[in-house]
């Protein structure tokens, strides 16, 4: 564990307020669901909790069959990172942060079909590439009880690559069967 120097006390209720700079570099937001660890040492542990993670190996079949059904690199997220990648760009964008447009598109609760054939420029998908590096790509978020869990990726970097009304309807209904799963 890394030192921080932040104390804190618990209040009357129990409560202890997490720093607004711990919070920021974690991506914790208001409402975001925490996981509570107790290590060896007697140390409590916070961690972000995810319940499309829960789901990681469906995660990794789905994309698979995402890749082999419509040819395009596929992946599933949640609201951080990348949990499965199947294709050209599996190790490139597999186990990645999600970039803060992504998170964006997500958080809008529509699909979109960015690029040649979509009405939006393309965006960057993990913190660590560009934008320019896609032709095309087809967003579907991951939805359960309204809350947005994640997303299903289509996308390409293929020279003229367009994404299709199928390969959405495709992601429409692979998001859908991995929200229903977590309810």
């Amino acid at each position: 564990m890394k030192a921080t120097g932040i104390v804190r006390r618990i209040d009357e209720l129990g409560r202890v307020v997490i720093p607004k700079e711990i919070r920021r570099t974690l991506r914790i937001r208001e409402g975001d669901p925490l996981e509570i660890y107790t290590d060896k040492e007697g140390g409590v542990v916070l961690k972000k909790y995810s319940l499309i993670g829960n789901a990681e190996q469906y995660a990794k079949e789905f994309a698979d069959s995402l890749y082999h059904s419509t040819g395009h690199t596929a992946l599933i997220a949640d609201k951080d990172v990348v949990l499965a990648a199947a294709g050209s760009g599996k190790k490139d964008l597999g186990g990645k942060t999600v970039s803060i447009d992504l998170m964006t598109v997500m958080d809008n609760r529509r699909s979109a079909l960015l690029g040649k054939g979509g009405n939006e420029k393309v965006i960057s998908l993990i913190q660590e590439d560009k934008a320019e590096d896609y032709t095309a790509q087809c967003i579907l978020p991951i939805l359960s009880g309204g809350d947005v869990l994640g997303a299903v990726v289509l996308v390409s970097r293929e020279s003229g690559a367009v994404m299709t009304q199928t390969d959405q309807k495709i992601g429409e209904t692979i998001a859908y069967f991995l929200g229903s799963q977590v309810e």
